[in-house]
């Protein structure tokens, strides 16, 4: 598994307040999450519920205490978490990539959790030549100021994908000629015995207990990291640049 711990979010690159808020939704500002005070006054909530009618935010229902950590400004029980990015859509990249007679290579992040975790990953991408980032909505990290940071720019050149389901973006991609490449320890075969060649999204899990079942189960390759240590588990930002450049490697040598 990889080793990490999870971090609450990152307090910054908020918008506090039920009209602020509503105000952030209806200009369709990019946020990442809405955190709501659970028991909030019912006629605040009511008018942020019809603002947030048929949208697909990430919500979250949080004691006052978890508010109060993110701002001590009055927050009226509501705070959005913005981005500093505009997410994009996979389809067009990938329609792109093939119009222009390129091999796509997507980095697919399934339930990562540490912000520095992610924005190192975010920079290597970005020098190997990634052509896309794709994270699920929830359960996941969220482009924040603190990973454009720590990306050290990345985040603001490569295009970032954040999807309601990655299993469903995953059936996509494979009926549109991408494999999927799954890190993971649970296969005997060695990365380099993998063909990265090919129109190619590599999977990397999440800090606790890598790619998750129901994701293995779609991959058409199942690549392992050799190890000869005796700690057997690798940071997962060292091990998505592996597999990155394994994959950058052999598409040098075509």
């Amino acid at each position: 598994m990889y080793q990490n711990k999870k971090k609450f979010e990152d307090a910054e690159d908020i918008i506090y307040g039920v009209r602020a808020v509503i105000e952030a939704v209806k200009a369709d500002r990019p946020i990442n999450k809405i955190f709501i005070q659970r028991g909030m006054q019912k006629e605040l909530f009511y008018e942020l519920k019809d603002a947030l009618a048929d949208k697909k935010y990430n919500l979250q229902f949080v004691p006052i205490h978890k508010l109060n950590r993110l701002t001590r400004k009055n927050h009226q029980g509501v705070i959005a978490q913005v981005s500093p990015i505009r997410y994009q859509e996979i389809e067009p990249i990938l329609n792109k990539l093939y119009d222009n007679g390129e091999v796509p290579l997507f980095l697919i992040l399934d339930r990562l959790t540490d912000v520095r975790n992610f924005g190192a990953i975010a920079r290597t991408a970005e020098c190997v030549g990634v052509h896309a980032i794709i994270i699920p909505n929830k359960d996941s990290v969220s482009v924040t100021g603190d990973a454009v940071k720590t990306s050290a720019g990345a985040l603001n050149k490569i295009p970032v994908c954040k999807v309601q389901d990655l299993n469903s973006v995953i059936h996509y991609l494979k009926e549109s000629g991408v494999q999927i490449a799954a890190s993971t320890e649970k296969t005997d075969k060695p990365l380099y015995e993998a063909d990265f060649t090919v129109p190619l999204a590599i999977v990397m899990g999440s800090e606790e207990d890598g790619v998750s079942m129901k994701i293995l189960a779609e991959a058409d390759i199942k690549a392992k990291i050799p190890m000869t240590g005796t700690i057997d588990s690798l940071n997962v930002a060292v091990s998505a640049g592996i597999m990155m450049y394994e994959a950058s490697r052999q598409r040098l040598l075509e």
